[in-house]
């Protein structure tokens, strides 16, 4: 799904109705009607510097059909508070999120809403967590997202969309940071 087209009227409805008839997901801890809650957790075989490192690395993981410009190669993070993690267009960009905090090596958090989201009146706090392990690094990350949805969804409907979206690409992170290939 290109997100390109979801961030049109025509594109959104078509984001609701694919999102409404979605099974919900395990992953999707919490939902209301002013927002939800979802988590991703794994145990990876490689230290948490490494896995931190990757997860900075967007640009060589993030599956390209997710993005605007049709290229995950035009992601990027920029490590320090107040960072973006931005993606390039021609002629133009896109401010996905704000670095908002980082220690480095164990937790990065940043703020925003992802692809559609961010055309709806909504706040989010994505936050990366890296501990040691006995082999190797347990990564959870969590994403919390609230406010107005519009677009004549709740964000019960929503949530398990946005959780297929997440999920797989925190799969692709998970097959970087230990092997090099999304």
């Amino acid at each position: 799904m290109n997100s390109r087209a979801l961030v049109r009227g025509p594109g959104m409805l078509a984001l609701v109705t694919l999102v409404c008839a979605l099974p919900s997901l395990a992953d999707v801890a919490d939902s209301g009607d002013n927002g939800f809650t979802l988590r991703e957790t794994a145990t990876l075989s490689v230290p948490p510097a490494k896995a931190y490192a990757a997860m900075l690395e967007v640009g060589k993981w993030w599956a390209s059909d997710h993005t605007y410009s049709g290229d995950a190669a035009n992601l990027s993070i920029e490590a320090k508070p107040g960072g973006c993690w931005c993606e390039r267009i021609p002629g133009g960009g896109v401010q996905h999120m704000t670095v908002v905090f980082l220690l480095p090596g164990k937790q990065a958090r940043l703020a925003g809403g992802l692809g559609p989201l961010q055309s709806m009146g909504v706040a989010g706090s994505m936050d990366w967590k890296f501990d040691p392990a006995e082999k190797g690094t347990k990564v959870e990350l969590r994403y919390a997202v609230g406010g107005y949805s519009g677009a004549g969804a709740t964000f019960k409907d929503i949530a398990p969309g946005v959780d297929s979206v997440l999920k797989a690409q925190f799969e692709r992170f998970k097959r970087y940071a230990e092997t090099g290939k999304p």
